[in-house]
């Protein structure tokens, strides 16, 4: 299996980083980072961990997510290969999921 990270992934990692208060450390943000790629990398050895992401079916992609803290993992599988689609903050309204 191969982990490959879209660019919107790597974008909203970023954006999730930069919502966080301004209060909170540089050191508390790597930290709240390697957690979620930390989960990630998980998929590696199960790529079936997560649950079906039903907010995005009407894509017809079998989108799956893995949670880290307040954090979804968007991804799908294609082949040999999980695609990191998004990283979603989950207190936001899910309908901004659909795009």
């Amino acid at each position: 299996m191969r982990l490959f990270y879209t660019r919107q992934a790597i974008e909203s990692l970023q954006e999730c980083l930069d919502f966080l208060p301004q209060e909170v450390s540089l050191e508390k943000r790597l930290e709240i980072r390697d957690q979620i790629l930390a989960k990630a990398d998980k998929l590696l050895t199960n790529p079936n961990l997560g649950q079906r992401e039903e907010y995005l079916d009407h894509l017809g992609q079998s989108h799956r997510r893995v949670i880290a803290s307040h954090y979804k993992i968007i991804y799908r599988l294609e082949g040999d290969t999980i695609y990191i689609t998004d990283i979603f903050d989950s207190r936001q309204d899910p309908a901004k999921m659909k795009g």
